[in-house]
């Protein structure tokens, strides 16, 4: 493939038009869009920042309960705005929200602080991207669907494969082309290690954070030197475990390749088979069948022992009549059937000649920086023109919840799932559906979404 044929095709699936930046719109020209970040750890910033290397937008507020992250966040982004003008910084996203003089809110806080502050950033009127998974439970990620429904409000889910240019290509040219034929198996897996082996001491929370905002609605647990910040992802008090972390993006993203909706059944089996003297609570070994009904896909992670591909070791595989194809956040590669050389292939895009600053960046994943700009781009168009973005929130509310299911699952003992998406229920399981929202720590109380 051509470059300038790999940029319109990159372009295309990105919904933009063919050009390396984003260009702003008259909304834009006439206004600098003012934006505030709640969760200014590591993927916080990183997002952020790749933001400001498309529009000069106005970062006027950010909000952490680490008063050091806070600080060296405010710091951060004056040295990178156009202005150079530190944001307001404040400690309660409550506080920010009530200014309401923001046209964008970034939601990038652990996963059991994802649905409060995007429900309330909408009722404030302003247009999201939030990390994935949506949320913690099924009903806390119905609730932010219902609020972005309900007050018109857009809302993009940082499940950035969508936004990805090597897999863009490989939906185009390899699925939607019919190269694979008909798809039958996928097969979609994680085999690092994930930070969850081992144990923490628990400690005492540093003075700079405030452990009793951070935990917030979850319940409170002792603190470890793991917690905070980045381990708080090995407890199940405050995400969904590697599902939650790991296998949401990607079945979002074969769900995205295939034109995919709700599985009918959800099913899975696993736990802590090995790792068992680990502060974690999280599974080590579990597998997870999401049943199309003439599609099967299979989830499969292990944090301990070899990998099955070390190539691919955070990956989807597509089983079709004529060949495979094999995609991962580094590259693709497409196998005709009977071939064992793959007859298409393409590595994630790095931009470093328009970036420079991406190869000194901290704690950047370089790779993904491509698709982090795509994925702003394609929020800012959808901004503009009151349309929903390539994340939408429905479809990070379907891709989050199957994984939620799948957690449910597992814990009662394995049995399959019959899920309804027009009641939102599981069909004749009154246990698994007294599951589906998780109780709330006084005195936060649980979204409603018939009520948000």
């Amino acid at each position: 493939m051509q470059r300038r044929d790999f940029l319109r095709l990159t372009a295309a699936g990105l919904g933009l038009a063919a050009t390396a930046r984003y260009s702003p719109t008259t909304f834009a020209a006439d206004k600098v869009r003012r934006v505030g970040l709640i969760g200014c750890g590591w993927y916080g910033k990183s997002a952020l920042f790749r933001l400001l290397q498309i529009e000069p937008v106005e970062v006027v507020s950010l909000c952490d309960v680490d008063q050091q992250m806070l600080a060296e966040a405010g710091q951060m982004v004056a040295e990178r705005q156009r202005s150079r003008k530190t944001p307001r910084l404040y400690r309660d996203f409550r506080e920010m929200l009530k200014e309401r003089d923001l046209d964008l809110v970034q939601v990038s806080t652990p996963d059991h602080w994802h649905a409060l502050p995007v429900i309330e950033a909408i009722k404030a009127g302003a247009d999201i991207y939030c990390e994935k998974p949506t949320a913690v439970d099924v009903v806390e990620s119905q609730a932010m669907l219902a609020a972005a429904r309900k007050y018109n409000r857009v809302v993009q889910i940082n499940t950035q494969r969508r936004s990805t240019p090597h897999l863009i290509e490989a939906r185009e040219e390899v699925v939607k082309a019919g190269k694979l034929g008909r798809i039958g198996y996928v097969e979609i897996c994680c085999y690092w290690g994930m930070g969850r082996a081992g144990r923490a001491p628990e400690v005492a929370p540093p003075s700079h954070l405030d452990y009793e905002m951070w935990t917030g609605p979850a319940p409170m647990r002792p603190f470890t030197a793991r917690t905070h910040p980045r381990g708080w992802r090995i407890f199940m008090e405050y995400s969904n475990g590697i599902l939650g972390d790991m296998c949401v993006h990607m079945l979002d993203m074969v769900r995205w390749m295939m034109d995919l909706g709700w599985p009918k059944t959800v099913s899975s089996t696993g736990g802590i088979l090995i790792e068992k003297d680990s502060t974690s609570n999280t599974t080590d070994t579990q597998n997870a069948t999401f049943d199309y009904g003439d599609l099967q896909v299979l989830w499969k992670h292990r944090t301990w022992s070899d990998m099955p591909d070390p190539d691919y070791p955070w990956a989807a595989t597509f089983y079709g009549e004529k060949g495979t194809l094999k995609a991962s956040v580094f590259k693709y590669e497409f196998f005709p059937k009977g071939q064992k050389q793959p007859a298409m292939r393409r590595e994630a895009l790095l931009e470093y000649d328009k970036y420079p600053e991406d190869r000194t960046e901290k704690d950047l994943e370089r790779h993904v920086a491509a698709a982090m700009r795509g994925h702003w781009r394609n929020l800012l168009e959808c901004v503009d023109r009151r349309a929903r973005p390539v994340a939408d929130i429905e479809e990070g509310h379907i891709s989050s919840a199957a994984c939620f299911l799948a957690n449910l699952s597992q814990r009662l003992g394995g049995r399959t799932l019959v899920w309804d998406p027009a009641t939102h229920r599981c069909v004749g399981d009154a246990e698994a559906n007294a599951l589906l929202a998780r109780p709330y720590r006084a005195p936060w109380v649980h979204p409603d979404p018939a009520t948000v």
